[in-house]
C-alpha cells in the first residue's frame, strides 16, 4: 500500500532546497528585509510574465483583494456579486473594503454562474468578482458583457489561478484589477504568507503603491490611511527563483490532471474538472482537481484506507453555509454540490504512477 499524503509540503523545500537557501543567504547577508531588490525582480518578472503594466507584492492574497477593491473606489453602500463556492476571503475582502458581498451560484465547472450574476445585480451593484478557482479561469465574455451593459467594475480574485487563461489572456487581466496568492500550497507558492495586485490602471497602481505601504507617499509623508501589506523580500526572493521554473510545474500539473481524465473519464459516477484538452478557449493550470463524487463520504474512507489522502474544501461549506455571517444565496447548484465536492490529490510532487494508483482505488470502490 502507498502513502499519497494530499499535499506534500515538504517537497517545495527540498525539491531545490540549495538555490532557497543560497537565496535566503545571500538576502539576510545584505540585511535587505523589506522592499529591497528582491521584491523589485520579482515584480518586474511577474510583469513579464502576465504582460502587465504594474504588479506589487503584498501580505496576502486577501489584503491583495481588500486593497484592489479599495483602489477601485468600492465601499459602504456599493454591493459586489461573488460566487458562494470560493474561500471565505473573498467574500472577507468585500466585507472589509466596507461593501456587501452578495453570493451567486455557480455552475458544473464550479465557476460563477453569469445568470446568476444577472439576477443579482441591483441598482447597489458596483462591481462583479470572478473567482478564477481551482487554477480554471471563468468564460469571462459574458461576464465582461454583463459588467458592460450594466456599468460594473471588475475586480478578479485569481489567487488560484496563476497562468490560467482565456482565450489567451491571462487570469487577473480582465478587470480593473486582479488579486494573487502565494500560500506555500499554491502553485507558485512562497514559504509563508504572500500575495500580488496587477493592473493595468495607473491609478489603481499609484492607489496600491500607498495602501500596501501605510499611505506613505514618495516624498515619505503619509497621503492617506494604508495597510501594513508588503511582500518581505525573503518570500520575493524564493518566489522569484519558482516563477523562472513555473512552466515546468504547470506542465506537470496538466499532466497529471490528463492521466486522471484518462483512468476516470468512463467512471459514471465521478463527475471530473475540464480536461486540458476539453476546451481550446480555456488554458487550466489545475491548482486543485475538484471533483463531485457518488457516495463521497464513503470513497474518501476507501481512499484513506488505500492510503490516499484527499481534503473537502472549506470544510465541506460554501460562504453562504456560515450561518454566523448572515449571508444567503439562491445557489441551487452549489447547494447540491457540496455533498458531494472533494479534492483528489494534484501536486508536482506526484508522479503519474502515484495517479494510477489513486484512479485504480477509485475504480474498485466504483466496481469498475
Amino acid at each position: 500500500m502507498r502513502n499519497i499524503p494530499f499535499f506534500n509540503y515538504p517537497h517545495i523545500f527540498c525539491e531545490h532546497d540549495e538555490a532557497y537557501c543560497k537565496a535566503l543567504t545571500e538576502t539576510c547577508r545584505r540585511g535587505a528585509y523589506i522592499m529591497q531588490q528582491e521584491l523589485a525582480e520579482f515584480e518586474a518578472a511577474l510583469r513579464g510574465y502576465l504582460g502587465v503594466q504594474h504588479a506589487f507584492g503584498c501580505a496576502d492574497g486577501t489584503m491583495a483583494l481588500i486593497m484592489s477593491l479599495k483602489a477601485a473606489g468600492i465601499g459602504p453602500g456599493d454591493e459586489v456579486v461573488v460566487p458562494s463556492h470560493t474561500f471565505v476571503a473573498s467574500a472577507a475582502a468585500i466585507h472589509h473594503a466596507g461593501a456587501t458581498p452578495v453570493l451567486a451560484d455557480c455552475g458544473r465547472d464550479h465557476l460563477i454562474d453569469v445568470g446568476s450574476v444577472k439576477r443579482l445585480i441591483t441598482p447597489k451593484t458596483k462591481a462583479i468578482m470572478p473567482v478564477q478557482l481551482n487554477g480554471r479561469t471563468a468564460n469571462m465574455d459574458p461576464i465582461m458583457s454583463l459588467a458592460t451593459e450594466y456599468g460594473l467594475l471588475i475586480v478578479e480574485d485569481s489567487c488560484q489561478a496563476l497562468g490560467s487563461k482565456f482565450r489567451e489572456r491571462f487570469a487577473g487581466t480582465f478587470g480593473l484589477a486582479g488579486a494573487f496568492s502565494f500560500y506555500p500550497s499554491k502553485t507558485l507558492g512562497c514559504f509563508g504568507d504572500g500575495g500580488a495586485v496587477i493592473t493595468n490602471d495607473d491609478a489603481v497602481a499609484e492607489q496600491i503603491r500607498l495602501l500596501r505601504d501605510h499611505g506613505r507617499g514618495p516624498d515619505g509623508k503619509v497621503w492617506m490611511f494604508g495597510f501594513n501589506s508588503r511582500l518581505d523580500n525573503i518570500q520575493a526572493g524564493i518566489l522569484n527563483l519558482k516563477l523562472k521554473r513555473y512552466h515546468e510545474a504547470v506542465r506537470t500539473r496538466r499532466s497529471l490532471a490528463r492521466r486522471y481524465h484518462e483512468h476516470l473519464g468512463d467512471v459514471g459516477q465521478v463527475l471530473l474538472p475540464p480536461g486540458p484538452e476539453a476546451d481550446p478557449q480555456h488554458f487550466d493550470i489545475y491548482q486543485n482537481f475538484e471533483i463531485e463524487a457518488e457516495r463521497r463520504d464513503d470513497l474518501r474512507a476507501h481512499l484513506d484506507k488505500d492510503g490516499v489522502k484527499t481534503i473537502i474544501q472549506w470544510g465541506g461549506f460554501t460562504i453562504h453555509q456560515f450561518e454566523k455571517l448572515g449571508l444567503r444565496a439562491d445557489a441551487p447548484y452549489t447547494e447540491e454540490m457540496t455533498k458531494r465536492f472533494m479534492l483528489l490529490p494534484m501536486n508536482t510532487a506526484l508522479s503519474l504512477d502515484d495517479v494510477d494508483y489513486i484512479c485504480g482505488s477509485i475504480r474498485q470502490f466504483y466496481g469498475k
